[in-house]
């Protein structure tokens, strides 16, 4: 027999997509020891009590068994698995569920089983992991050899169990509401939909089990959820770059279908590619297309669809601002230089040294606020934050390592001008202070906003130069009727910003939080690694912009040459 060595797979080359193609490309699949190919003989030996095929048979699609045979097939020389970790994103009716059912039953009563071992069906709560039971104990009591074999214990008030009595080994179900479940040495834990597990106290439990035997298998079944503030986002996120190949690492599986968001939602081609299921007819095409038809008319409806038929994950955090498709809606491009006579108000949201900056130029016209943003970010990190998983940035170039960490294309951002890279490892405030300047000399700026909390060296310099700098702290008596007056602008169709990527993504990140009577007071982000700044700023330009006190102007006739001559 040919040993297959655990770098069978060639390291991944670099690339943007994260589609498993290798599903459907016909590639070998090695299975040295015969393992993936007695999985798949198990599977289809089951029965399913909603199976239409002879016999009520499991079915056991193509897309699945090479799932299974991809799991199962390749190992060590020392016959353990390979694969360690699987994460499969896929979306709502492609029977993940019963997937994960007959995988769970192959550790229990199948060829993967061992004498007492432990296999667990974990979900957010005992509602959702009775779903992943029920289909496991149907297929049981679909076979009467093994009703004989198995016991079945499912009473309301007890943890619901099969137990297969030949070798005590059991498959039982937990939940993220049943109490602390450490002391745990599962062989095999399916966790089911993470992205609606509160904390990580159950996840730490399950996964520190797992380390303590050898050959163990950790299943992560979900369909996509909600901002990048969750267990599930940090995971598939990892998942996602081992998929394109920016992580070097043979024991997690990606299996991700998902669509991209700036993928056509309606394009039939689109919903087949992400949902394998569907050739096989499950889910039903024309329940897709009534959905569709709804999400045309419906923000709600067209959010559920991209979520869980598309798999896209959503923006914003659990908390979110504002419905991105609603801000969206102001993607429409306008001629800034036909702006230059209008008055014009600036905010500036200035980083600790290696954070995002931004300026936020602001025009009040009859239609609605209109807004430009300047990104500047440092070309390098502090070398202090490397390695520490909480930093702001971790690596050698800040871009680089700042995209690393959020998934948004920072690098690509720059290259297309929307972010100025400043040189060093920490932002360089004279660039900033430079282009405030020359701002004001473009366009009608009334008033330059600043927090002067972080403010303190560029603000003096500005208003040295004589240019009408104010001071807007970012406290609640302040953000919050600016936050208002921006979302009543979002809501009524009357914030303008052009579909700046870097903008849209700060909006995405922003947390709200709020006071007692659920008014939003300030903006907040759930990682530190995140960027909100631009919303902020866009906040506070389009507060001052609505106040439109100040009657200094850098286009008045007395403001001359002469105003910008060195101190």
């Amino acid at each position: 027999m040919t040993h297959i060595p655990s770098e069978f797979f060639p390291k991944r080359e670099t690339t943007t997509s994260t589609f498993p193609e290798w599903i459907y490309d016909g590639s070998l699949i090695p299975d040295p020891y015969g393992h993936g190919e007695r999985a798949v003989q198990f599977l289809r030996a089951l029965r399913h009590p909603k199976s239409i095929l002879p016999n009520r048979a499991f079915q056991l699609d193509p897309w699945q068994e090479r799932i299974v045979r991809r799991i199962y097939g390749p190992r060590h020389e020392d016959g353990t698995r390979i694969v360690n970790t699987v994460a499969l994103l896929l979306p709502r009716g492609n029977r993940k569920t019963s997937l994960s059912a007959a995988l769970a039953l192959l550790h229990t009563i199948g060829p993967e089983k061992r004498p007492g071992g432990e296999a667990i069906f974990a979900a957010a709560d005992r509602k959702q992991a009775g779903i992943g039971f029920r289909e496991a104990a149907g297929i049981i009591r679909e076979d009467k050899r093994l009703v004989s074999a198995v016991g079945i214990y499912d009473a309301h008030n007890a943890p619901k169990k099969l137990l297969y009595r030949k070798e005590a080994s059991y498959l039982e179900v937990i939940s993220g509401d049943g109490g602390p479940q450490h002391g745990r040495t599962p062989g095999f834990v399916l966790a089911d939909e993470i992205h609606i597990w509160k904390g990580r106290d159950l996840w730490e439990a399950l996964t520190t089990g797992l380390e303590k035997i050898d050959d163990s298998l950790l299943v992560v079944a979900s369909t996509a959820g909600r901002g990048q503030d969750s267990l599930a986002w940090e995971f598939f996120e990892d998942a996602r770059n081992v998929a394109r190949g920016k992580v070097d690492d043979a024991s997690i599986l990606p299996i991700l279908f998902e669509a991209d968001r700036r993928d056509d939602w309606e394009d039939e081609a689109l919903w087949h590619r992400v949902n394998p299921g569907l050739q096989h007819g499950y889910p039903s095409l024309a329940g897709f297309r009534r959905h569709a038809k709804r999400s045309q008319r419906s923000v709600g409806d067209r959010q559920s669809f991209k979520q869980l038929k598309l798999n896209i994950w959503l923006d914003a955090s659990t908390d979110p601002f504002v419905d991105m498709d609603i801000y969206d809606a102001g993607d429409k491009d306008f001629d800034v230089d036909a702006l230059r006579d209008e008055p014009c108000w600036l905010a500036v949201d200035l980083s600790s040294t290696v954070d995002l900056s931004v300026i936020v130029a602001c025009w009040r016209l009859a239609e609605g606020y209109f807004v430009k943003p300047w990104f500047f970010c440092p070309q390098e990190a502090i070398d202090a934050t490397a390695g520490d998983p909480e930093s702001e940035l971790d690596g050698e170039d800040g871009i680089s390592a700042r995209e690393d960490r959020s998934g948004a294309p920072y690098q690509a951002w720059h290259e297309e001008g929307l972010i100025t890279a400043t040189a060093g490892a920490v932002i360089d405030y004279a660039e900033i202070e430079a282009k405030v300047i020359d701002l004001c000399e473009e366009f009608n700026v009334q008033e330059i906003a600043f927090d002067p909390h972080m403010a303190r060296q560029v603000q003096p310099k500005i208003l040295e130069a004589g240019l009408p700098a104010v001071d807007f702290r970012q406290v609640p008596s302040l953000m919050m009727p600016a936050v208002l007056e921006l979302e009543r602008a979002l809501l009524g169709g009357e914030f303008f910003h052009g579909g700046h990527l870097v903008l849209r993504h700060c909006f995405a990140n922003v947390v709200v939080k709020r006071n007692d009577l659920g008014h939003v007071v300030k903006f907040t982000k759930p990682k530190r690694w995140l960027s909100i700044d631009g919303a902020v700023a866009s906040a506070m330009a389009v507060a001052r912009a609505s106040a439109n006190e100040n009657i200094m102007t850098t286009k008045a006739s007395w403001f001359t040459e002469d105003l910008w001559a060195p101190v």
